[in-house]
């Protein structure tokens, strides 16, 4: 049976997009219980997204809306109005946690900020994803994990080498808020923690800026140190380090690239070399020793690239199988999904869509006790409003009257 170390909690979620709501999705993996709470007209704004990989979709089935919503139960509130705040205040009562990333001025005027939720639950843990962080002159400004993350936090251009015509875009989309949605959810098990060990409750904040700035740490503190931002490569420059030619990535004779990240470059030299046929290097005076390989390094790299650039790719990945360094594949998101050890590790797991249908997705990367996750998908719009609903204590007559009202889908 799965472990779930969230079972028995409550989450209340105001969010939409990705960045937020990937923390609920987390949470209904590890057993929390996760109202998503949507616009009872216009619903989740990415749902039916048509934009770039937010428009692929099979039937009921959008990649974009299942990874950072399944598991979690959703009802269409209008929460312009008295009765659909009365709603979610009752919904409020019952929950441990309220997630929310709408801004500070749209949680003002919909009655739902910290002290709105406070007054109805004072122990309830609040958790707000936002762009810029609570404070300063842009806490109230929107924005993207593009934007935020990865331009503002310095990725894009830490990635992108000196003379290249234009910045790199995110590998993926929704990268950083993937990220952002696994760090909330961490915020989330600390506060639940310190409420069962103290009874204090928390405020819990994430930003995607602090997110961002956080994944370049270590570029930032030298940085912070030097006074100097670090220096970036060439578009055209050797594959590897200057100071060690086995970290980095080379060219196979079909174009695609196999990485090598072995920080003991004079530990694993001599396999390496080997393992792409050239044991004349292995005695090499120029590489003979570790000091003399950092020093040659540009040298050693070349007759590295030469070699591993005379095969193609498949053949590397066998006969690298041996190689007792650090080295990875270059996947591409099609790869990942036929990895032998993302399989063996189900860091894919299984789904059935609203249709029925036998879909995967990916799992959160978190597993307790080595026992991967049984996931649901993610719920269509409002599919839940009348249990939840109905749960606050209304009856089937009330809900009726609060459709017809247009408090409810």
């Amino acid at each position: 049976m799965t472990t779930q170390p969230m079972k028995g909690v409550r989450v209340l979620e105001v969010a939409q997009f990705t960045f937020t709501p990937a923390a609920g999705a987390v949470l209904a993996d590890w057993g929390a219980e996760v109202i998503k709470v949507e616009h009872n007209v216009a619903g989740d704004s990415q749902r039916g997204l048509k934009l770039g990989t937010g428009g692929v979709a099979t039937g009921s089935f959008q990649p974009l809306m299942e990874h950072p919503n399944r598991g979690k139960k959703s009802i269409g509130l209008g929460l312009e109005s008295d009765a659909g705040r009365e709603i979610l205040y009752d919904l409020a009562k019952t929950c441990d946690v309220f997630l929310t990333n709408f801004l500070p001025s749209s949680r003002a005027k919909l009655k739902i900020d910290v002290e709105h939720i406070r007054a109805v639950n004072p122990h309830i843990i609040y958790v707000r994803g936002s762009a810029h962080g609570p404070l300063g002159d842009e806490a109230d400004s929107g924005g993207y994990d593009s934007s935020a993350f990865w331009s503002r936090g310095g990725s894009a251009v830490g990635c992108t080498p000196s003379d290249s015509p234009n910045t790199v875009l995110q590998p993926s989309g929704a990268y950083g808020d993937s990220m952002g949605g696994m760090t909330i959810a961490g915020g989330i098990a600390a506060a639940l923690f310190a409420r069962a060990t103290t009874g204090e409750t928390s405020v819990v904040d994430v930003s995607l800026l602090g997110l961002g700035t956080w994944a370049t740490a270590l570029s930032v503190n030298n940085a912070l140190l030097t006074g100097m931002a670090p220096p970036r490569p060439l578009l055209g420059g050797p594959p590897h380090l200057p100071f060690n030619p086995l970290i980095g990535n080379y060219r196979t004779s079909d174009g695609r690239f196999v990485n090598l990240t072995m920080l003991q470059a004079g530990r694993y030299w001599p396999d390496v070399c080997r393992h792409i046929g050239r044991e004349d290097l292995i005695d090499d005076p120029r590489f003979d020793t570790a000091e003399k390989l950092m020093h040659a390094a540009a040298d050693a790299g070349v007759h590295v690239a030469a070699a591993i650039g005379a095969q193609p790719y498949a053949f590397w990945l066998e006969k690298f199988k041996t190689l007792s360094g650090q080295w990875a594949p270059n996947n591409d998101a099609l790869d990942v999904t036929q990895d032998a050890q993302v399989r063996a590790n189900s860091y894919i797991v299984a789904v059935q869509d609203a249709e029925g249908n036998a879909r995967e997705l990916v799992a959160s990367p978190v597993q307790f006790d080595e026992t991967p996750f049984s996931i649901t998908r993610a719920p269509l719009f409002a599919e839940h409003t009348d249990e939840i609903v109905m749960s606050t204590g209304k009856t089937m007559d009330e809900v009726i009257e609060l459709k017809i009202a247009g408090v409810i889908t």
